[in-house]
């Protein structure tokens, strides 16, 4: 049955993991180049949107329908990928889904109709499955409990480094060689990132080790699945899901949004989203230290949408300066970074041992099942000649999702 226990520490529970402290730098950092190729790939076509639209002659809502079709596949493969992880390893798993996803991005460029776009994304984004699932897998098992806080924030910090970065890395490639080859030359550089992974896999215990004297039932697929469904998962799950929706509006139709409500010219639009991504990334590694210090991981998150909230709405509803915007932009990166550490951290904490695979699997989901949802709100109000109530829904998922972090932390799923 599966029971619920206060929380002692949050945050910080014993996994059990064998203290490696000559190798934690070097799984942070392989981990990390995986996890950036994870979301440089997320965002690598929404820039290439406007280009897109015209070239190939389609509106936002199919364009939002490629972006949906990834969430979708990625979102379904997550749970079996997380009991895979648990039962066989993260490791191999973890670079083949690395190198599947090149693959499709290579692919997109030779053959870059919309068809093949759609169905090539759609493989991609099972591929992008396996990150998140392998990715905590790996890092719980081989990094000391007090410093997980910051494995996590270096972790998330990698995965936004691919999102701040790829914008203007796409657009610039696409000026010079095309969309086309841009996207070629984006997927030859993940298989190198692959070969990476492959030469430094030696350093990576993939959870099979930390979790191999748990208890017999965390084995069964009956006894995963009803923790999965336990309140404190499916709680968690709900605040990625906001979380996923929220980011889904500002990082892949803010550009269209203030590009169709202000006329805001597509570089300047583009470099306000570039620093709200690299303010992020700032965000997360001031989130990481804060997490390793502090058990009140749910205060940290809500203030930090509270204050995004009002920002986005000041986005939305002022025709802003250059300055102004990507300085408005900037800071609500911060805020949304300091959150991303404490987020891990709650999940960590409600997590039985040996069950890092499902459980971040099942979760991550929840980011799936936003990224599907909100492409297809947020292209429909731009189609709708509505894009000012992009920044009003975006910072509406902002207030939801101080709900569920102040709910997640009730108790710590058991499974028994």
């Amino acid at each position: 049955m599966t029971t619920f226990s206060e929380p002692s520490g949050l945050g910080q529970p014993d996994l059990g993991a064998p203290p490696r402290p000559t190798s934690d730098t070097r799984v942070i950092a392989v981990i990390g180049i995986a996890h950036f190729y994870s979301h440089f790939f997320i965002l690598l076509l929404p820039p290439l949107f406007p280009l897109i639209a015209t070239d190939l002659e389609v509106g936002f809502i199919e364009l939002g329908a490629i972006l949906t079709g990834f969430a979708v596949a990625s979102g379904v493969s997550q749970i079996p990928i997380g009991f895979l992880v648990d039962r066989l390893g993260a490791r191999n798993i973890l670079i083949l889904g690395l190198i599947l996803e090149s693959l499709c991005f290579i692919a997109m460029g030779l053959d870059a109709s919309y068809w093949t776009l759609f169905f090539a994304y759609v493989i991609a984004g099972i591929a992008n499955g396996v990150y998140h699932p392998a990715d905590y897998a790996i890092l719980s098992a081989s990094v000391r409990p007090e410093r997980m806080g910051r494995a996590f924030s270096l972790h998330t910090f990698s995965g936004y480094l691919g999102f701040a970065v790829a914008p203007f890395t796409i657009i610039l490639l696409a000026e010079f060689l095309g969309w086309r080859h841009a996207l070629t030359l984006a997927g030859v550089s993940g298989l190198v990132a692959a070969a990476v992974v492959i030469y430094f896999r030696r350093y990576l215990n993939d959870g099979r080790e930390a979790g191999a004297d748990a208890a017999p039932h965390l084995e069964s697929t009956r006894a995963g699945l009803r923790l999965l469904l336990s309140p404190p998962v499916l709680i968690c799950f709900a605040f990625f899901a906001m979380l996923s929706l929220l980011s889904s509006g500002i990082n892949n139709f803010a550009v269209s949004g203030l590009d169709r409500l202000f006329g805001t010219d597509l570089t300047v639009a583009n470099l306000a989203l570039t620093a709200y991504l690299f303010g992020t990334s700032g965000g997360i590694l001031a989130g990481g230290w804060i997490a390793d210090r502090t058990r009140h991981h749910d205060w940290v998150a809500a203030s930090c949408f509270a204050a995004t909230a009002v920002l986005m709405v000041i986005v939305g509803s002022v025709a802003l300066g250059q300055v102004a915007l990507v300085t408005i932009m900037a800071v609500q990166g911060v805020m949304h970074g300091l959150i991303m550490p404490s987020r891990d951290m709650i999940v960590r904490a409600v997590t039985p041992d040996g069950s890092m695979g499902k459980v971040y699997g099942f979760v991550s989901t929840g980011l799936s099942l936003g990224s599907a949802i909100g492409p297809m709100i947020y292209g429909a109000l731009l189609d709708w000649g509505e894009p000012r109530l992009v920044f009003y829904v975006i910072a509406g998922f902002m207030v939801l999702s101080m709900a569920t972090v102040f709910t997640s932390t009730k108790g710590r799923a058991v499974v028994r």
